[in-house]
């Protein structure tokens, strides 16, 4: 314990609060939005959010720290999307059924090892190419949001390039400070009223009917697998990390399992928010960016705790200012992403269709791009082998 408290560093904390951000503000609206489409009223809604974000960060804090790796949880935003648009005309006590039968497949998948056997067989500049390709868009937002906000994210951003030079193990550190500093200056920090009530779980009754389970159930279950926890293995996988993958699966689909009657639809392995902790700007020893998830993890814990209270912090931050500080704390993984999906010459072609793919955001049958990107560059990976062999 006491080798794991002098591994945490100012860059690790600060990484596991962007981290947060970044996870917390672009996508907590829509886990509300799926608890209120699926009949939740709003304080319920609100527990769900809460049940949540306690699960998932006390799993991201266990497996971190047995693992002595940055294991983050997060989520499944496609799965909250899923619910809003597929949980019409389905009973509450149905759509608790549905979160139950999901959760076990997710059970099954890590514990017969099925999921791990299938990962292993992807190509690690393939994995590298989707990475980059999921993590385009947040470094087009640095300068997409000079549009609305140009002082902001031009200081910013110039803070950045001199803290490369300058300070570059604390430049994410100082940017961040810059970025508060600028937006308080301009009235952009918009602080309301704060309830701190502590968070009270609504246990709900399942019912299992054929319909829901086949009309939600699978639909989750697939869009769980394969948008959010391929995406998180494929990012430990770029980032040289090797946990046992069918134990993080099995720990997943247990503690969702656990929630589901509470209104916990899925969590799953984190990516984007991953990529935060796992890069170089979390810490120049791979070996000490898990202490960047155990921050990601407390945090969170905190949050379920007194979600309705932290909301109201959250939100006070400026859209521009997030998304910002997401895209230079990525600048790094980014590229290191790019030169890794272009370093293995029986993989460039494949690789880079990977990443085209990813990064044009299509989604097809409800699945992502990272999905379709992953199969479109191994399908072509396989037909240059095989061609390959046929000319020996």
């Amino acid at each position: 314990m006491k080798k794991t408290f002098e591994d945490f560093s100012l860059s690790t904390i600060v990484a596991g609060i962007i981290a947060v951000l970044v996870g917390y503000t672009s996508s907590a609206v829509i886990v509300f939005q799926a608890a209120s489409a699926s009949g939740a009223t709003p304080s319920e809604a609100g527990a769900w959010l809460g049940v949540i974000c306690v699960a998932m960060g006390v799993l991201t804090i266990a497996l971190s720290y047995k693992y002595k790796m940055p294991i983050m949880f997060a989520w499944s935003t496609p799965g909250a999307a899923l619910l809003i648009t597929s949980v019409a005309g389905f009973s509450l006590p149905e759509i608790i059924g549905v979160f139950i039968f999901s959760s076990t497949l997710i059970f099954l998948s890590g514990v017969t090892g099925f999921f791990e056997k299938i990962m292993n067989r992807i190509p690690i500049g393939i994995a590298s190419a989707m990475l980059a390709g999921i993590l385009l868009h947040f470094a087009f937002e640095i300068f997409v949001s000079m549009k609305t906000q140009m002082l902001l994210s031009l200081v910013m951003f110039l803070t950045y390039m001199i803290g490369r030079r300058f300070f570059p193990r604390y430049n994410i550190v100082i940017v961040l400070c810059a970025g508060i500093m600028v937006a308080w200056l301009q009235g952009l920090l918009n602080f309301g009223p704060i309830d701190f009530a502590i968070l009270n779980p609504v246990f709900v009754k399942p019912e299992f009917k054929l319909a829901s389970i086949f009309s939600i159930g699978i639909p989750l279950f697939i869009v769980t697998m394969a948008s959010q926890n391929l995406t998180g293995v494929a990012v430990m996988k770029a980032f040289d990390y090797k946990p046992n993958i069918s134990k993080l699966i099995a720990w997943s689909g247990l503690t969702n399992l656990i929630i589901a009657p509470f209104g916990g639809y899925t969590i799953n392995l984190s990516a984007l928010t991953a990529a935060i902790c796992m890069g170089p700007e979390s810490h120049a020893d791979e070996k000490k960016r898990y202490t960047a998830a155990l921050t990601v993890g407390i945090i969170y814990v905190f949050i379920g705790l007194f979600s309705s209270a932290v909301v109201g912090i959250f939100i006070a931050f400026p859209k521009e200012l997030i998304m910002t500080i997401a895209g230079l704390a990525l600048l790094s993984t980014i590229n290191n992403g790019i030169i890794s999906a272009v370093h293995h010459e029986e993989d460039r072609e494949a690789s880079m269709v990977t990443f085209f793919v990813t990064a044009s955001g299509v989604s097809i049958l409800g699945i992502g791009s990272a999905f379709w990107g992953l199969v479109a560059g191994c399908v072509f990976s396989l037909i240059l082998k095989l061609k390959t062999e046929k000319k020996i």
